[in-house]
């Protein structure tokens, strides 16, 4: 090239390109533990800022030139998913509006944050996304779908794809197309077009029918998946359907740039109660769950003696941007659990329960039947009624990563091991492995999840400047996932796959479903455009070249 990247891109698109060194180091990372700075950040204005993108990319590497394109939506994926070497889009400037919402559903651009989503959608219609991760208040639309986002409500309405009804794409083509469920008619419409669309209906069709009893076999038996691409979930034989938005949904920007989502919504329940478990012996732990979840909570979340120890350490976090009352009153809600920990008295685990019904008489009868199904078991159980006392659950439970993140000088909560899921029935033998295994390293960490889907995320902190912390990674990553393998889980139920996971699918799927997935990369993005290394081709050393090496800011 004769001119910069950064002219050559914007001679093409309405919107910003920037390539100072500020702007590239600020869009170099997410919340994982790598670092990527890319060449230049585009902030594109529409859905044909990112076609004519597409198509300079096209030629470029007809010129041999090695560029790509990254959609970045909200930056809190934790695997690596967003960040490039090379061409960066950045949606959340421009691309960020509510274009319609309504009870039939939502319309949105990527880049809008889910906390002004849900509010702008909640107040005009009353309903909501219930598949909201625990970074609610920070991610955008566009990670949700790309990683297929699911959360503490997961448990009863199912995680982002549940929710897609249609999606706007830019192909790797440079074309733009709407994917949603077909009838075998529209189908065959599809497929008879003389376009680049056509060919991916083609063959993508003739890949998963020729395919069928391989990629059912390689379908995950646990209620939550985000490893390799869903191609067990595109055919559906019920509805007779044939929906791409299933495997965009998930793929992490690889095979498509998604420009507009059109959602399902759902109306809340409208009052709620909880059940509090304190569990010191891990063996119950089956049979707790199986019993509570006879009652429908809307979510069954946990966190284990670490995470509590922090909360009490470093509550007091909680209470800066309360208002005095509300401060005061939940720092008192806090006591009991300031005298467990000066007592000696903490739990193994803390399992809370949500139920959320219409009416609050049927949320508190709920909680109370789950309850007392508990008797016969030798466990402590509370009834949280109160407001102020719920809240201190959840504080707990979902501000653990951000207390690791700011409270340990030298050290960076750092997610690698941070997403497994196994099946329920498996708590007594897993745990007690998985717990043996983390300590024979000498790191600090907290474990939470999702007890109703065993779905755990472990957060250790390191300092990734350490060479002894980085083998730390090294080691222990591909341990813990033969671990979950050998249990027939999940090494991501949510996070997606990413620069972490990509390189170990091969303990979760055989190399047939791995060549599967190539040629699906193959199919939607033939020249290499979108996102290169997350789900295909990425390497173990891709590990070790991206992964942060400076200490964490103090």
């Amino acid at each position: 090239m004769t001119s910069s990247l950064r002219d050559h891109i914007a001679s093409q698109i309405e919107g910003e390109v920037l390539d100072d060194t500020e702007t590239r180091k600020k869009y170099s990372r997410d919340t994982s533990i790598f670092e990527q700075t890319p060449e230049v950040v585009v902030f594109p204005k529409n859905a044909s800022d990112v076609a004519a993108l597409v198509r300079f990319i096209l030629k470029e590497k007809e010129r041999g030139h090695a560029v790509s394109l990254t959609a970045r939506a909200g930056g809190t994926d934790m695997t690596g998913g967003p960040l490039t070497s090379s061409i960066l889009a950045v949606c959340t400037k421009h691309m960020n509006t509510l274009l319609d919402a309504s009870h039939n559903g939502a319309t949105v651009e990527p880049g809008m944050y889910y906390r002004d989503f849900e509010r702008e959608v909640l107040k005009k219609t009353g309903m909501i996304l219930p598949s909201y991760p625990a970074s609610r208040e920070i991610c955008a639309m566009g990670g949700m779908i790309a990683d297929n986002a699911g959360g503490e409500l997961s448990l009863r309405y199912g995680k982002t794809d549940r929710y897609v009804q249609e999606l706007d794409v830019v192909l790797g083509d440079g074309s733009s197309a709407t994917l949603k469920p077909l009838t075998e008619h529209e189908l065959a419409q599809k497929k008879s077009l003389h376009t680049f669309e056509g060919e991916v209906y083609r063959k993508m069709h003739t890949l998963l029918e020729t395919n069928k009893e391989v990629i059912e076999s390689a379908r995950p038996r646990v209620s939550k998946n985000s490893a390799g691409y869903a191609l067990w979930d595109v055919i559906d034989k019920k509805q007779k359907t044939f929906d791409l938005t299933k495997l965009i949904c998930g793929s992490q920007g690889t095979l498509a740039f998604i420009t507009k989502a059109k959602f399902a919504l759902v109306e809340p329940k409208t009052a709620r109660a909880m059940l509090v478990i304190f569990l010191q012996d891990l063996t119950t732990l089956p049979d707790i769950v199986h019993r509570v979840l006879k009652f429908n909570p809307e979510a069954f979340e946990s966190y284990d003696d670490h995470t509590f120890k922090l909360a009490v350490r470093y509550g007091w976090q909680f209470l800066q941007h309360l208002r005095l009352r509300e401060a005061l009153a939940l720092a008192l809600a806090f006591l009991p659990e300031v005298w467990m920990t000066l007592s000696g008295g903490v739990p193994k685990l803390v399992l809370i329960a949500e139920f959320a019904e219409n009416s609050l008489e049927d949320a508190q009868e709920a909680a109370r039947s789950a309850k007392n199904l508990l008797n016969d078991i030798n466990i402590k159980a509370r009834l949280a009624f109160g407001k102020t006392e719920s809240k201190k659950y959840w504080k707990i439970r979902r501000e653990s990563f951000s207390l690791l993140r700011k409270n340990f000088k030298g050290l960076r909560a750092s997610p690698f091991i941070d997403d497994i899921i196994v099946h329920p029935d498996d708590y007594p033998r897993f745990l007690p492995e998985l717990t043996k295994l983390l300590s024979t390293y000498n790191i600090i960490y907290t474990i939470a999840g999702h007890i109703g889907d065993a779905n755990f995320h472990i957060i250790p902190l390191v300092d990734l400047s350490n060479p002894e912390h980085r083998t730390v990674i090294r080691e222990l990553t591909p341990k813990v996932y033969e671990l979950v393998a050998r249990f027939k889980g999940s090494i991501t139920g949510e996070h997606s796959d990413g620069i972490i996971r990509t390189p170990y699918l091969s303990l979760m799927f055989s190399p047939r479903m791995l060549e599967l997935f190539a040629e699906v990369k193959n199919i939607c993005d033939p020249h290499g455009v979108f996102n290169p290394g997350k789900k295909v081709g990425g390497t173990y050393e891709d590990i070790e070249r991206f992964m942060i090496r400076s200490k964490p800011a103090t």
